[in-house]
């Protein structure tokens, strides 16, 4: 069952009443950072950018589709499903999934027997996780909400955090993992994936795998909001935790395999956990 907070800054691919959407120039990263939505009456602010959200908002559909547009996150998933068990071990744990788009990753976790919550501020993606979710007959427990005000309302609630592939879509990305901060307990764990930014993941993740090989949509990635992992570790430095462990992801075109790896300048994953 999905939880929808009030006053998102879309509904239905709408933008709600009261709020005027920005030019897309300036949703670069470092000129502008926060959306504003007009909510019961008032201003409030919720970082991400309505031009990324309408982009995944229409491809929704496409989600459980393991050939179509999404097919590398369902190539990518067991890799990370297995390098996030294999740190936090997710049976019986409490987990939140931020970003969780239409459930790839939350019900593959709630497969392995962790009880899972996936949030998210894009309500078409959800609404094809929520059924997704019915016809597999695994329960995840679904919500249209910033990360920022799940971390005000339920701070310290999680066992395990993750976010994975979206802080390369969101203005303010330290913003995000400060909230992963806050949503963990003590002694639990907080999961990251993004892109580096270099000339190599130019080149291999927006024009070899955009452009060329045509694995995802022309337009998916935007170049200055990736991450280097230097930048990243950063954040969580900021945010009040301790980096465990940094791998890059692998793909080989030929086998059309992902493969963990120590080779971090394309695809990485962070593990970090907070101070008991």
């Amino acid at each position: 069952m999905r939880n929808v907070q009030l006053g998102p800054p879309r509904r239905n691919g709408r933008f709600a009443p009261g709020f005027a959407p920005f030019p897309a120039r300036l949703y670069t990263r470092g000129l502008f950072s926060p959306t504003f939505y007009r909510a019961s009456g008032r201003f409030d602010m919720t970082n991400a950018d309505p031009h990324e959200l309408q982009k995944f908002s229409d491809l929704a559909h496409r989600w459980w589709d393991p050939n179509a547009e999404f097919k590398p996150l369902h190539e990518l998933n067991p890799i990370r499903l297995g390098w996030i068990d294999s740190h936090a071990h997710l049976p019986s744990k409490r987990v939140l999934d931020i970003g969780c788009g239409g459930g790839i990753l939350s019900e593959s976790m709630a497969g392995l027997g962790a009880n899972v919550k996936g949030i998210d501020l894009s309500s078409e993606a959800l609404g094809v996780a929520d059924l997704h979710s019915l016809e597999s007959g695994i329960t995840v427990e679904y919500e249209e909400i910033a990360a920022e005000a799940i971390a005000a309302r339920e701070p310290a609630s999680f066992d395990v955090v993750t976010c994975m592939e979206m802080l390369e879509h969101v203005p303010e990305p330290l913003s995000v993992v400060k909230a992963c901060a806050t949503l963990v307990k003590p002694g639990g764990w907080v999961f990251f994936s993004t892109l580096n930014r270099n000339v190599k993941s130019y080149l291999l993740a927006v024009i070899g795998a955009e452009y060329i090989a045509q694995m995802l949509p022309k337009g998916t990635h935007d170049y200055a909001r990736f991450i280097r992992p230097s930048e990243l570790a950063g954040f969580v430095r900021q945010a009040g935790l301790n980096a465990a462990e940094i791998k890059g992801i692998t793909y080989n075109p030929i086998t059309r395999h992902f493969a963990l790896s120590n080779d971090s300048s394309v695809n990485y994953m962070i593990a970090c956990r907070r101070e008991a």
